[in-house]
């Protein structure tokens, strides 16, 4: 089992990915769920995975698709890749640790991706208040202000009595009218 930080390593890789224009939502996609694959083998260094999960994970429709993104991994260096043409045992791929220093890198690229031994900075991204916020965040604090007009037993309930009209109804009911 290879010890891999997970935050880091998708920190390393989504920085990775923006650098590289060659890159559509779906290799994106792809990656992930084979990321995910990886993650639930334990990290082990090659692992096999299955087609048909893999494309449901990756939410790909088309076998095409799938077979031309994930060779493009491949070849730019993402991962390795070992087709299989045996339906039983599945295609053997390998993944690269983008997450730290002492990592296996294959590509040169990726050797300046920032990955470091030591604790990663995230920047804190607050988010901003707009009217329609601060008029929602109002409407909590009116909630509780709210005066309701028109309940006739409101003033007559005494707190000391273990049965009151918690329903706070606009007139006296009549419990001994039929339903």
């Amino acid at each position: 089992m290879e010890e891999v930080n997970y935050i880091k390593h998708l920190n390393g890789v989504f920085e990775q990915f923006s650098k590289d224009s060659r890159l559509n939502p779906t290799h994106i996609s792809l990656y992930v769920a084979l990321f995910q694959f990886w993650n639930t083998n334990y990290f082990k260094q090659e692992f096999f995975i299955n087609r048909d999960e893999v494309m449901q994970y990756a939410k790909i429709g088309s076998k095409s698709t799938y077979h031309r993104c994930i060779k493009e991994l491949h070849h730019w260096h993402y991962i390795i890749y070992t087709p299989s043409h045996n339906p039983f045992k599945g295609s053997r791929i390998k993944m690269f640790d983008f997450g730290t220093s002492g990592g296996q890198v294959v590509d040169p690229r990726c050797t300046h991706i920032g990955t470091s031994n030591g604790q990663a900075v995230v920047p804190i991204n607050k988010h901003i208040q707009t009217l329609e916020n601060k008029k929602n965040y109002n409407k909590s604090r009116n909630f509780k202000n709210l005066d309701l007009d028109g309940l006739e037993n409101r003033s007559k309930q005494i707190r000391s009595v273990p049965f009151q009209d918690n329903l706070k109804t606009t007139k006296q009911k009549n419990y001994n009218e039929p339903l």
